[in-house]
């Protein structure tokens, strides 16, 4: 009778313990389950600020601030949203990069060239010399070369993507056809192009873009080297008669870029929605956007106001190529100084333009 209770007592134990343990089991399951239907079922909202120097009439704005922001609210079902603060209404163009990694503006969209010497192993985008044949190609490159290179210059924030304007032409109220023209004439310029119009004989005047009309209309300057879309988009055809073609002496790279806490703030899920957003809109609109504006403001400039285009000769663009070719050498030094290679920077460079080419 002993062993019999004995018996009894241990198989009532065993079947309570199971008990226990599909209990836990079952406890266990349906947090995982919470965990994932919170996930599914999430419907809070994800608000950002973003900053930016452009007109509020621009393409920059009209197409690409507000494509973008269309895209992801409709990919995320209602939930992301952004509030646009155009034309320096929140921060100037050359305060958007650290607005942003100070929080001052949840995502910027600005020129590296406007902080000189911020992004120095990005000024290799920039360099004269290399031929960029319209913004899709040189916004590839600009991009490519970033995930390639990954500059540590740029890792305080999230990078959403680069676009780039591509070819740089002067626009001038007198023609350049030789470098003898452009001997003595102011220059409005930004970035890296205030070191390469020297070399040419040109005088450069540093200042963004929303000063530049404002100068040459009050003879301030004698012209601008910027892409072809500024002659509709910032109106500088009214003021300036002449369009010399140099597609080897500028190239400006945009970003959009958001503060890092506020990147790493967001569930995975809401960050995916983003990466799968910004490399599709990418392709479709930001890498060929100031294509389409070129194309545009050129057609309307020569229509409307009158603008002649000069087009350098094969001999006189050798020329031209000769004179700049020091800012490589000197990036390439300037580079080995601050303990990168600058060959290998260069030399991606010109490998991805040409591939993209």
């Amino acid at each position: 009778m002993k062993k019999l209770l004995l018996f009894l007592a241990l198989a009532l134990l065993l079947v309570l313990g199971a008990g226990c343990d599909a209990g836990d089991a079952e406890d266990v399951g349906d947090d995982e389950a919470t965990d994932v239907e919170a996930v599914e079922n999430d419907d809070r909202s994800y608000d950002f600020t973003l900053a930016h120097f452009f007109p509020a009439g621009h393409p920059a704005e009209v197409d690409l601030v507000q494509g973008w922001a269309e895209e992801l609210n409709e990919a995320s079902g209602g939930r992301i949203e952004i509030t646009s603060y155009p034309g320096e209404t929140l921060l100037e163009a050359n305060d958007t990069y650290s607005g942003v990694v100070a929080g001052t503006a949840d995502i910027g969209l600005s020129a590296f060239f406007y902080t000189r010497g911020r992004f120095p192993i990005l000024e290799a985008f920039e360099l004269p010399g290399i031929v960029y044949k319209d913004s899709y190609t040189a916004s590839k490159v600009a991009w490519e070369g970033i995930k390639e290179l990954q500059p540590v210059e740029v890792q305080d924030t999230e990078m959403m993507f680069v676009l780039a304007t591509g070819p740089g032409d002067l626009f001038t109220t007198s023609p350049v056809r030789s470098l003898e023209d452009l001997q003595g004439m102011k220059i409005r310029a930004a970035g890296l192009s205030a070191d390469t119009l020297p070399l040419l004989g040109a005088t450069p005047e540093a200042m963004p873009q929303p000063d530049a009309y404002e100068a040459i209309q009050r003879g301030l300057v004698d012209g601008n080297l910027a892409p072809v879309e500024v002659l509709k988009g910032w109106r500088h055809a009214e003021v300036t008669d002449y369009l010399t073609r140099t597609p080897f002496l500028y190239n400006a790279v945009f970003f959009v870029t958001m503060n890092q806490e506020k990147w790493d703030g967001m569930p995975s899920e809401v960050q995916d929605i983003f990466l799968e957003v910004n490399e599709r809109f990418f392709e479709e609109v930001a890498a060929g956007l100031w294509d389409a504006q070129n194309e545009e403001a050129l057609e309307w400039a020569v229509e409307e106001t009158g603008q002649e285009i000069i087009e350098l000769d094969n001999a006189e663009t050798e020329r031209w190529i000769e004179r700049v070719i020091p800012i490589q050498e000197d990036f390439v030094t300037k580079m080995n100084e601050l303990g990168h290679d600058g060959a290998v920077i260069l030399e991606t460079i010109r490998n991805l333009a040409e591939e993209y080419q």
